[in-house]
Parts: C-alpha cells; structure tokens; sequence
C-alpha cells in the first residue's frame, strides 16, 4: 500500500499548517524549515511554485501520493463541471477520508490503517482499500468485532470534532452515509484548487 512515509513535522512547517494533525514542532517553530532558520531571507516564488506548492499541500493533506492524484484529476477533468471541485469532491469521497470525518479516527492516517486492517465496512461489506471511492447513499461502519478498539472510542471521546453535512452518523451504532458529494463551500480545507488546475493544465 502506497503511502508518505517521511517525516510530518517539516511538511506540516513548509505549509505552515497542521497537515497532519496538531504538531508542537509547528507550535515551536512557525516559519519554513531550514538551516538558516527564521532569519533566512527568502526569495519570491515563481508562479510555477506557488502552483506546485499548492498540489502538493493538497496531496499531503488527503495522503495521496502523485500517481494517484493525477488520476484523480484526469477523472475531474473529464466530468462535467468545475474541475477543482470536482477533484476535491473525489478527495473527500476516499473512504479513509470518510472515516476521519465522521470521527471513526483521529487523523487521516489512523483511517487508513482501520481501513487497511479490515474494521471498515460498506454497505455490510469488509473493505480495506483506503481509497475505494464511496457512492452518495454508500452506509460506512465498523465492523462488529472491531467496535471496541481503543483508537476508536478515544478517538470518538476527543472533544471539539466538527460535523460535516454530507455526512451521516450515529455514534451508537458507529455506522454512517455518505449522504452527498460536498460542495466547495463546505469542504473546511485550506486549499486553492484553481492554482492546481493550472499547473495541470500547462
């Protein structure tokens, strides 16, 4: 299974946002890093830069490496409609995302693992293919033996979790649908989806 392996907190310092979840190192230190540090003078980017930067942050943010998003992106393109949105609408339909939104997990990766290690289900069925590609309408749940795992329970404890519309839970049950593609307006990411399609389009 494809995945970014490397380390978190300078991806989440590039960017200076908490890509990967709460990060002190970002806290610490809220500038690029670097040998030179904060006082480092730091020339202006090129369009092609800013444009790159933006992909990547959108790939980190979603854990999609390049192969992947590419194909994401042809398939927007493709579609009838914006194709930024479109692209972020098929990011956040990844069923590992889905899990991490309805709070199954802390963090994107933790989805990916529950999703890896078979304690996923749609619509009744096992699915451990983080990026399998959920359907308005498709029911996401734990599997029964796996309702008392602790990453689960602490992560559904955590306080300050947002609720997102296109999406359905029941805490009870631990069982949700996918209810509705989102539209851009409420998909809460930092991401500048027309600087992407940009850099694709060139």
């Amino acid at each position: 299974m494809a995945r970014y392996t490397g380390p978190k907190s300078k991806v989440a310092r590039r960017f200076k946002e908490p890509i990967f979840g709460p990060d002190k190192a970002l806290e610490r230190k809220n500038y690029p890093p670097g040998f030179h540090g904060p006082n480092k003078r730091r020339s202006k980017q090129s369009e092609y830069a800013v444009q790159l930067q933006e992909k990547q942050k959108a790939k980190y943010t979603y854990g999609i490496l390049e192969r992947q998003f590419a194909n994401l992106f042809d398939k927007a393109q493709r579609k009838v409609g914006i194709t930024g949105e479109l692209l972020l609408q098929f990011c956040e339909a990844r069923l590992d995302n889905v899990v991490y939104r309805m709070g199954i997990a802390p963090t994107r990766r933790a989805a990916r693992q529950l999703v890896g290690h078979r304690h996923i289900t749609v619509n009744g069925n096992v699915v451990n293919i983080p990026s399998y590609s959920l359907r308005p309408g498709d029911k996401v749940g734990v599997r029964e033996r796996s309702k008392s795992l602790e990453v689960i329970s602490n992560s559904l404890a955590s306080t300050g979790r947002q609720k997102f519309d296109w999406i359905d839970f029941e805490r009870t049950s631990l069982e949700g649908t996918y209810v509705q593609h989102p539209s851009r307006e409420q998909i809460p990411e930092n991401i500048k989806e027309q600087l992407i399609v940009e850099l694709y389009s060139k």
